[in-house]
């Protein structure tokens, strides 16, 4: 297990939050009238679901309960696998019925920008003397993609869209694009056209995400279409890389694509405790905390 700590630490912007809550359409939900258990815990998922967290303290006031009852309404939703719980806040896990978009993700959901850059840059001192890479979908990779070396010749194969773009101008980089349907909420590519391409493909290094990652659940994510594209790139690649923030750890979401153990590191921030980053570095990887 490596631990390195940045004191450059930044708070979360709440404004990025409210900008990317509109543009994606998903609004906060108004207080329920009511204050039955039910009531509260749909309106706290629905609340979490819509900005990416939800405040213990702010949600008792706001349903003009103690404490106590929200946390134990929180309880009872992360007993159902719909949220996972942190001291003071809860964030939602994607699931088979819920998923958040590339706008939400670009606000820091599920993780601080500032970590999610510091995971980035830790990952790509990892490429050593790897020629081809797959850079999976989603934001922190585009973090990723960007501080790559421009020195080095590289052949990045991606189903990302913005990822696409953004290394196609580099002289440095020749990008194969995977094909298939474009995903709306992603702007990912999936289905049998990029599974046959990735079949062909003997990759060096994948640098992938996931929804959830869990040491009896392994990596999991909401679409069995976007799971199916990830286990090909494991299948395809001889070393992988899982980059994501300390909230992916210990959720599951519906489909699984692969096992902790067949990575050979996974990078986080320092909001996954050292104890827990212990216990996911004895199936295999190692941890490393940023």
């Amino acid at each position: 297990m490596v631990s390195r700590e940045d004191t450059t630490m930044a708070t979360e912007p709440h404004e990025q939050r409210r900008v990317a809550t509109e543009a994606s359409g998903m609004r906060p939900p108004p207080p329920p009238d009511g204050t039955t258990g039910h009531e509260r815990r749909r309106y706290l998922l629905a609340r979490a679901r819509s900005e990416g967290r939800v405040g213990v303290t702010g949600a008792a006031q706001e349903l003009h309960v103690s404490v106590e009852t929200v946390r134990r309404d929180l309880k009872v939703l992360e007993e159902h696998g719909l949220v996972r719980r942190e001291y003071g806040v809860a964030y939602p896990v994607e699931s088979a019925g819920f998923e958040s978009d590339l706008a939400s993700r670009e606000s820091g959901t599920g993780g601080g920008l500032p970590e999610k850059r510091r995971i980035a840059a830790e990952a790509v001192l990892h490429v050593d003397d790897a020629e081809t890479i797959f850079i999976d979908e989603g934001y922190l990779p585009q973090l990723l993609a960007r501080d790559l070396p421009t020195e080095t010749p590289l052949t990045v194969v991606t189903a990302s869209l913005p990822v696409a773009s953004m290394l196609a101008a580099r002289p440095s980089c020749s990008v194969i694009l995977l094909g298939g349907r474009v995903r709306g909420r992603t702007l990912a590519t999936v289905d049998h056209w990029a599974t046959s391409m990735l079949s062909d493909f003997v990759i060096d290094l994948a640098f992938m995400g996931a929804n959830g990652i869990s040491r009896t659940h392994g990596l999991t994510t909401p679409d069995p279409a976007v799971a199916a594209v990830k286990s090909a790139v494991v299948r395809a690649s001889r070393r992988r890389i899982f980059i994501g923030a300390h909230v992916k750890f210990s959720a599951v979401s519906f489909v699984r694509f692969a096992e902790v153990s067949d990575f050979e590191a996974l990078v986080t921030d320092t909001g996954l405790a050292p104890s827990e980053a212990h216990r996911y570095a004895e199936l295999g990887p190692t941890v490393i905390r940023v």
